[in-house]
């Protein structure tokens, strides 16, 4: 599915992200970046943008890249988050990028719940970037997957 696509989806699927301003920017096998801005729906009284929302770009970013590699393996596959850990280095204002690289670690831990019937993890690391390309926040989110 592509970024518009998925974000047309959003409102329907994830509305709390969608009306944070969360959105699906760019995607491939292996990465993919989402995006949210700072506005009246993603602040917190400091002015910046609410961890949880930038929690939810994180994830989606990563959770993107699950259900693509969920969808190429043509298995049914179930996903859930198992843990998460977050670090912020820097006030989140204007707009910040969260970019995924893991999907290829994905893609094996699938592969490998496919072979052999069990359950595997995989952490995949989400960074938030501001204009400047420095880096806001980290996101780390375990996730599980199984077949069903």
């Amino acid at each position: 599915m592509s970024p518009s696509n998925f974000n047309r989806s959003l409102f329907f699927v994830l509305p709390a992200a969608w009306w944070a301003g969360v959105r699906l920017t760019e995607q491939s096998s292996v990465s993919a970046t989402a995006s949210v801005k700072l506005s009246y729906w993603s602040k917190n009284p400091f002015k910046s943008i609410f961890w949880a929302v930038q929690g939810m770009a994180a994830e989606l970013s990563t959770g993107v890249l699950v259900m693509a590699a969920i969808k190429k393996s043509g298995k049914s596959i179930s996903m859930l988050v198992l843990n998460n850990s977050a670090n912020f280095s820097k006030k989140a204002k204007g707009r910040i990028n969260f970019t995924c690289n893991d999907g290829e670690a994905m893609a094996q831990a699938i592969a490998k719940a496919v072979a052999t019937g069990e359950g595997q993890t995989c952490w995949m690391t989400a960074v938030g970037t501001d204009a400047q390309g420095d880096v806001v926040s980290t996101f780390k989110f375990e996730w599980t997957v199984k077949m069903k």
